[in-house]
């Protein structure tokens, strides 16, 4: 994992992206006067997922890197809240829930990989920075 060139490598917003543009293509659906409200939050909810990741890359230490990866997890759950509602108000239909539900799943566990990663190499550079035989 050391050798990515930049953010747009990672798994874990790889899929994000994909989250992101099925949510851009089904917003485009709702109606207008939803525009400002629910499409609006719903599109800023999934774009989140994929600025944190980058966001977080683009940070020195590992735990600030974990917490901006928290922070996208928890607007994959946002979205995923958005998505319900969309239903709830009939902008959506079944097989659009279970799609976007999947794609959340996917993305949630290559993030929380990601983040288990993270936390290993804290650990790891931890340890490397206390040892008495360096």
């Amino acid at each position: 994992m050391a050798n990515l060139k930049s953010f747009e490598e990672l798994e874990c917003w790889k899929a994000g992206k994909e989250l992101r543009v099925f949510v851009s293509k089904l917003t485009k659906r709702f109606p207008l006067d939803e525009r400002y409200a629910l499409t609006s939050q719903i599109k800023r909810s999934s774009r989140s997922v994929t600025n944190n990741i980058a966001e977080g890359y683009g940070r020195f230490h590992f735990q600030e890197n974990i917490q901006f990866c928290r922070q996208g997890r928890g607007s994959l759950y946002e979205t995923l809240d958005h998505l319900l509602i969309a239903k709830e108000e009939e902008y959506i239909d079944e097989p659009d829930l279970i799609v976007g539900r999947q794609l959340i799943e996917k993305t949630t566990t290559i993030l929380n990989g990601y983040i288990n990663y993270l936390s290993e190499a804290k650990k790891k550079s931890l340890r490397v920075d206390t040892d008495p035989t360096n």
